[in-house]
């Protein structure tokens, strides 16, 4: 089965980066689309940004375009979210998500493995 752990978060300022990674295990990714999915409090889980990982395709939310970029590296089966120009509503638990299916979808009932996230905080 899939495996997905998560690091790379942590307090930071207004307009600060900060790159998270995500390992990944369990499975031979070809034909995997992964994700990074955000939770804040008292919100629903959102889509921030995927990756076939065979072709290397990207989609992203409108409210991070721009300022966050996904990426992943097959000789490590590591996924990663660069995240530059970070403002305190980028704040919340990031997840890493990982489907069996080359598609880039953007609802969470899509994805069928989960990491168990890491904080990133923002502060004005």
């Amino acid at each position: 089965q899939v495996q997905l752990v998560e690091s790379g978060g942590g307090l930071v300022q207004a307009g600060d980066s900060l790159r998270l990674s995500c390992a990944a295990s369990g499975r031979t990714f070809g034909t995997y689309t992964m994700a990074w999915f955000r939770q804040a409090p008292g919100k629903e889980r959102e889509f921030v940004a995927g990756i076939i990982w065979s072709s290397g395709n990207t989609r992203y939310a409108d409210s991070v375009k721009g300022r966050f970029s996904i990426s992943r590296d097959n000789t490590k089966n590591a996924l990663y979210l660069q995240m530059n120009s970070l403002k305190p509503e980028d704040t919340a638990v990031y997840y890493c998500a990982a489907r069996p299916a080359m598609y880039l979808g953007t609802s969470k009932g899509e994805y069928n493995a989960w990491g168990q996230g890491t904080q990133v905080t923002v502060s004005s």
